[in-house]
C-alpha cells in the first residue's frame, strides 16, 4: 500500500497493557491524536502488577483518573505491609515491612498516596479514560512491521481476527510491547544487567475458608517459608479470591505441566497449615523475574517504554511504575516537539533521564528481593548495606540532562536520604495552596504547561512568564505564592514556599510539565527577568 493511502496519526503506540494505556491517557490529556494497537483481544485477566507507588498515583491524580482507580481498588484499600511466616496458621511471624508508606509524614510530602490495584482492575479504568480522551485504541491488532525515515514511521498493522492488514504513517512510535519487544529486537538493541533472577508460577485460586486462617492480617503479600508450601500469598479481595506465587525450577528443566491442580492444591494447603482447607484452582501463569535494562531507549523516531526498556523483580513494586513514569516523561516531550514549541533534540533527554532511573531502580528492586527472601531467589545479600528506602527511590530520583539547567550531573540518581528540596532535576515539592477559593496541591498545576513560581517579591518574574509565553509561543504559566492581595496562590499558614523550594524570597522556580524542576534563579543569572527566562527556555527546549 502506498504511503499516500496510509492512515495518518501523530503517535502510534504498540502495546496496550499498563504502560501503553497510560501513554494513551497522558497524550490524550495533552490533546495529541494517537493510535494504540494491542495484539490481545482484551485487557489482562490475571491479577498481577498490583502496587502503584506514590509518584504514579500523583501522575494519575493530575490526569484526573485517580478517583476511578481508587474505586476499582477499594477491596484492598486496607491492605499494607509485607509479612513472612512458616505457615499462615503459625503464631510466629515477622513483618518485613510493617507499612509500605509512613503515614505520619505523607501529608506533608504528597497530595496522593500508595494504591494497591491489580492490573486486571487498573487496565479497564485506563482504557475507559484513554478512549474518552480521544485515544483510538484497537485490541486484537498487532504491529507487523515498520520502517522509519526523515518523514516519519511507516507501519503495517494486522487485525488478528480478520487477517486484514493496513498501513499507518506516524510521526513517532512508542514501543510498550513487553519484555520480548519485537520493536526493540528490530532495532538490534541489547540489554545490560544480570539477566534472569528467578522463576515463579502465579496461581489464582478460590478459597472461602482461607480468610479464617489469615484472620485480621491485611498484608500486601505474605511469604511462606515452609518448604512444602514455599511461596508468596497475595489477597485479591480478602474474601475468597487469592494468588499464590510458587517457585518454579525452570532452569532445571521443570515444565509448566508439572504444576497440576492436585500439586498446587497440596502446596497451598501446606502454606496455610491446614490440610483440609478448600482450594479451587482457577488459573496459572508463568513469570520470570529479571534485571535487565536496554542499552538504548530507542532510535530516531522510535522509543521504548516499560518492560521493552527495562525488567526488574516485583519486590518494591517498581516495574510497572517505572514504565508508567517513562510514558509520562515521553508524552510531554513528544507533544512539545509536535506542537513546535521545542526542537527535536528535546527527545534525546528521554533516554538520558529515564535510563539512569531504570538502572538505579532495577538494582534497588533486586536488593529488595534479597531483603524479602523472595521465594525462588537464592542470591547472596547485597554489598550495599545501606540502600535508600523504598519511598526515596519512588519519589526522589533525579534527572541529569540538557532538559535541566543547574542540576548536578555527577550526583546520585537516587539520594541516600529522602530529599525533595526543589533542586533542579528533582520532582517539585508538594505544597497545599488555595487558588480562587479552592484547595489544591502545587503538583496539580503541572501537566499541560511549564510553570514559574515566585513569591510576593517576585512579581517581575510573573510578568516575564506572561511575556515570554507569548514571545516564544510556549505554554508557560506564572504564579505568585504568598499572602498579599496580588498573589495567585495562598499557602497554608506557617509554610514558607521559598524555603521549601530552596530559593530566596525574590527567586523563581521553573517547573516542567512533568512536575520536575527545570531551573531555579540564583545560579548566577543576572539582569532582566524577561531575558533570563527566555534564554533558559530556549536552552531547555533547544530553540534557536
Amino acid at each position: 500500500m502506498s504511503d499516500s493511502a496510509a492512515e495518518s496519526v501523530p503517535v502510534l503506540i504498540a502495546g496496550g497493557s499498563l504502560v501503553g494505556l497510560s501513554a494513551s491517557v497522558f497524550l490524550g490529556r495533552l490533546g495529541v491524536k494517537h493510535l494504540l494497537v494491542e495484539r490481545h483481544a482484551e485487557t489482562s485477566m490475571h491479577p498481577r502488577g498490583r502496587g502503584n507507588n506514590i509518584r504514579t498515583m500523583e501522575l494519575f491524580r493530575t490526569a484526573g483518573v485517580e478517583p476511578a482507580i481508587r474505586e476499582a481498588a477499594s477491596a484492598l484499600s486496607g491492605n499494607d505491609g509485607v509479612l513472612q511466616t512458616e505457615r499462615l496458621s503459625s503464631d510466629e511471624q515477622r513483618w518485613i515491612i510493617p507499612r509500605i508508606d509512613p503515614d505520619s509524614t505523607l501529608s506533608s510530602i504528597t497530595p496522593s498516596g500508595w494504591c494497591l490495584c491489580s492490573q486486571n482492575d487498573l487496565e479497564p479504568v485506563l482504557l475507559k479514560y484513554a478512549r474518552e480522551l480521544g485515544g483510538d485504541v484497537r485490541f486484537g491488532t498487532e504491529l507487523i512491521s515498520y520502517t522509519q525515515d526523515d518523514g516519519g514511521v511507516h507501519a503495517e498493522l494486522r487485525n488478528r481476527e480478520t487477517g486484514e492488514s493496513r498501513a499507518v504513517h506516524a510521526e513517532y512510535l512508542i514501543a510498550a510491547d513487553g519484555p520480548r519487544s519485537p520493536v526493540r529486537k528490530s532495532l538490534d538493541i541489547g540489554h545490560s544487567g544480570p539477566g534472569t533472577l528467578f522463576h515463579n508460577v502465579s496461581v489464582t485460586f478460590r478459597s472461602k475458608n482461607l480468610k479464617n486462617v489469615v484472620g485480621d492480617r491485611r498484608f500486601v503479600v505474605c511469604y511462606i517459608t515452609n518448604p512444602d508450601g514455599e511461596g508468596a500469598l497475595l489477597p485479591v479481595d480478602n474474601e475468597e479470591k487469592w494468588v499464590f506465587h510458587v517457585p518454579w525450577a525452570y532452569d532445571r528443566g521443570e515444565t509448566l505441566d508439572a504444576f497440576t491442580d492436585m500439586r498446587l492444591t497440596a502446596h497451598i494447603r501446606a502454606a496455610a497449615g491446614d490440610p483440609d482447607i478448600d482450594v479451587e484452582i482457577t488459573g496459572k501463569a508463568p513469570w520470570h523475574a529479571a534485571n535487565r535494562v536496554a542499552d538504548s531507549y530507542g532510535r530516531d523516531r522510535v522509543f521504548l517504554a516499560g518492560d521493552s526498556a527495562h525488567e526488574m523483580p516485583p519486590t518494591g513494586a517498581f516495574g510497572s511504575n517505572t514504565g508508567i513514569q517513562d510514558a509520562h516523561n515521553l508524552a510531554w516531550k513528544i507533544t512539545a516537539v509536535l506542537r513546535g514549541w521545542a526542537g527535536r533534540r528535546l527527545l534525546d533527554s528521554y533516554q538520558a533521564e529515564r535510563r539512569s532511573v531504570a538502572l538505579a531502580t532495577t538494582l534497588r528492586a533486586s536488593q529488595q528481593a534479597v531483603e524479602e527472601q523472595h521465594p525462588g531467589y537464592t542470591a547472596a545479600a547485597s554489598r550495599n548495606n545501606d540502600p535508600a528506602d523504598l519511598l526515596t527511590v519512588a519519589l526522589c530520583y533525579r534527572y541529569a540532562s540538557d532538559a535541566i539547567l543547574g542540576g548536578d550531573p555527577d550526583g546520585d540518581v537516587v539520594p541516600r536520604q529522602f530529599e525533595l528540596g526543589g533542586a533542579p532535576g528533582s520532582r517539585a515539592p508538594h505544597l497545599w495552596v488555595e487558588r480562587d477559593g479552592k484547595r489544591m496541591s502545587t503538583l496539580d498545576l503541572y501537566e499541560k504547561s511549564f510553570t514559574l513560581l515566585s513569591g510576593p517579591a517576585g512579581s517581575p518574574w510573573r510578568a516575564a512568564a506572561r511575556a515570554v509565553a507569548e514571545e516564544l509561543d510556549v505554554p508557560l504559566a506564572g504564579y505568585l505564592i504568598g499572602n498579599t492581595a496580588e498573589c495567585d496562590l495562598l499557602p497554608e499558614p506557617g509554610v514558607d514556599w521559598a524555603q521549601l523550594h530552596g530559593t530566596p524570597d525574590d527567586g523563581a522556580v521553573l517547573v516542567r510539565p512533568d512536575g520536575f524542576v527545570a531551573w531555579k534563579s540564583g545560579n548566577g543569572e543576572a539582569g532582566d527577568p524577561h531575558k533570563v527566562l527566555a534564554d533558559v527556555l530556549k536552552k531547555l527546549l533547544h530553540r534557536p
